[in-house]
């Protein structure tokens, strides 16, 4: 058994940890014919009972800033559409005003960028399209949270929000039957509305900055150790981000290694793999390992 492995054991159960083993029976489907029909919350039956803060989504990093759309340095390959349909369920928006308007860009909106309100409507639209899916967003907000929580209203989301009470979390199945199937967070505002959480309250991360892979540090970060969810920020930027570096970043022997051991440093299963140029390298393997889905 890996480190890994064990690890997740403890956190979640063997259930959740079934791929994690080096026993390849452990993935063969159930015999129980029933199992084809079963529902899949986030693409698998085997995450519906599992609490939100035990399930781990494969996230992108500045996830507006994509060479689909033309954006100068991007660091996605493809557009926010795009990216949900290939499976990533947490993004990281950065929110600006543009003269009148509020929109997604980094830092300079000449670089790129995308009006708040029309991408919050491609997530409206995959959430209608996919009914069984639970997302998550962390802004990092120069807009203020009235503004944001407008947008959100003009794009259709306000009743898709769950407002976390500090207290249990629900199971993915029980945020899907309520209808409340987006996370959402910022790094400077919020709440109010009680869905727009101060990001830290909710989240702990690691560091973020790094110029290689040999760099990579578990430290804390941002939160505390009563944040119940866990950012992993795994990209490395010298001083760019590259698909060059994505590859060598995203091979599962790198990612792996590092979820493994941020996961048996922090103890808490990390929520959100957040990395850059999401389409080469690991990602989803990774992420699916953890959650026990292989």
């Amino acid at each position: 058994m890996s480190a890994l492995a064990a690890v997740c054991i403890a956190l979640v159960g063997l259930a959740g940890c079934v791929a994690a083993n080096d026993d390849d029976s452990t993935s063969a489907p159930n015999d129980d014919d029933s199992s084809s029909s079963a529902r899949a919350c986030n693409g698998s039956p085997l995450l519906c009972d599992r609490p939100f803060d035990t399930v781990a989504l494969p996230s992108t990093h500045n996830s507006m800033s994509n060479a689909e759309d033309g954006w100068i340095a991007p660091n996605q390959q493809f557009s926010i559409e795009r990216q949900l349909d290939d499976g990533i369920r947490g993004m990281m928006f950065d929110t600006y005003y543009d003269g009148d308007e509020i929109v997604l860009c980094h830092t300079y909106c000449q670089l790129g960028s995308r009006p708040l309100v029309d991408a919050l409507e491609g997530v409206a639209g995959f959430l209608e399209e996919n009914p069984n899916e639970v997302v998550a967003i962390i802004f990092q907000d120069a807009v203020s949270a009235e503004d944001t929580a407008a947008a959100f209203e003009a794009a259709g989301l306000t009743e898709s929000m769950y407002s976390w009470d500090g207290g249990a979390w629900p199971t993915l199945a029980e945020m899907l039957d309520a209808g409340q199937r987006m996370v959402v967070g910022a790094e400077s505002r919020g709440p109010p509305p009680a869905w727009y959480h101060h990001a830290w309250d909710v989240w702990q991360d690691t560091p973020y900055s790094f110029g290689s892979v040999d760099a990579f540090s578990c430290a804390p970060n941002r939160g505390t150790e009563e944040s119940p969810l866990f950012l992993v920020n795994h990209w490395v930027s010298n001083p760019l981000s590259t698909e060059a570096n994505a590859v060598v970043a995203n091979a599962e022997e790198v990612l792996a290694a590092r979820v493994d051991e941020c996961m048996a440093e922090r103890g808490q299963i990390p929520n959100l793999v957040a990395v850059d140029h999401y389409a080469v390298g690991d990602l989803f393997e990774v992420v699916d390992g953890l959650n026990g889905v292989e």
